[in-house]
């Protein structure tokens, strides 16, 4: 019975020892400040403001920028003369591209409203020459109807006329029609040019980009993000510069080609009807075709 109280004693004694440890290590290492005197003046609470998750080092801050290291400015600074190149000419075929569309859509509108005119202005006159006076002296048809009225004079002031009125006449004809065929052709090859050849210089530009990317792996010695990342996404962006280059030429010169067999159609057609006007035959109406 002793024994069991002297062991009693001894367990309770070591388990308020280890309590009291316990309570040591928990407590602040620094002791409280001592109360302030009766009479002072309290000291102002102090606040400490912790930044929220969702609110970001650069919002704190308010003047720091972070810029993306795998953008084109990136691509533009970080890249060499080869990769500097490759981006310039791709900019040049966009831009030759935006530019030859916009001027060849504004010649096939001008040429469609001079069709317009001479339909409803010089069918309507009494002859070719109150025809011509109605119309615009830049228009194509005007100087269809010159060179034809011209082709006319030169034929009856030969002293031998070899050929006949008609095959003179459509000789004429014919070449004025290539005359104004000939400034809705150009600029379209620029356009199947940069529709074939784009997505290749796109492609050089990306093989380039892997190529800094092997060469990287290489020097580091591993196969990190951080390392691959730059060059790789340069390639990226190479690719979808090629095709954003080359989409719309395709397009583009397809549209333009469309409008311009259309435009053509109209012309020939004006060129056959003063043709038959010229030789005494009359003009037979034709229907308008409009541009697709």
């Amino acid at each position: 019975m002793k024994n069991a109280k002297t062991l009693f004693g001894a367990a309770l004694s070591l388990a308020l020892a280890m309590l009291c440890s316990a309570a040591l290590a928990q407590a602040p290492k620094e002791a409280p400040p001592p109360p302030p005197p009766p009479g002072a003046a309290e000291p102002p609470a102090t606040s400490v403001v912790v930044p929220s998750q969702a609110q970001s080092p650069r919002d704190t801050a308010g003047t720091e920028v972070l810029e993306n290291p795998y953008g084109i400015e990136a691509l533009w600074k970080q890249g060499d003369f080869v990769a500097r190149g490759t981006l310039i000419i791709l900019i040049i075929m966009s831009i030759g591209t935006w530019y030859i569309g916009i001027v060849k859509y504004i010649e096939q509108a001008r040429l469609f409203k001079d069709w317009r005119e001479a339909e409803a202005k010089f069918w309507a006159a009494k002859s070719v020459n109150d025809g011509m006076a109605q119309l615009r002296e830049d228009s194509a048809f005007r100087f269809m109807a010159e060179e034809g009225a011209i082709a006319v004079k030169d034929h009856s002031a030969m002293p031998k006329q070899q050929l006949d009125l008609n095959t003179w006449l459509a000789m004429t004809l014919d070449r004025a029609v290539d005359v104004v065929n000939n400034p809705l052709q150009t600029g379209l090859a620029f356009l199947a040019t940069v529709g074939s050849t784009a997505p290749f210089v796109g492609l050089f530009g990306t093989v380039w980009g892997i190529y800094h990317a092997l060469t990287a792996i290489g020097i580091a010695g591993q196969a990190s993000i951080d390392k691959v990342a730059g060059p790789v996404g340069e390639a990226l962006i190479m690719t979808a510069l090629g095709l954003a280059v080359a989409v719309p030429a395709v397009l583009g010169y397809n549209w333009l080609v469309r409008r311009n067999r259309v435009a053509m159609e109209n012309v020939r057609r004006f060129g056959s009807g003063l043709q038959m006007t010229l030789l005494g035959g009359g003009h037979t109406p034709h229907k308008v075709a409009k541009a697709a």
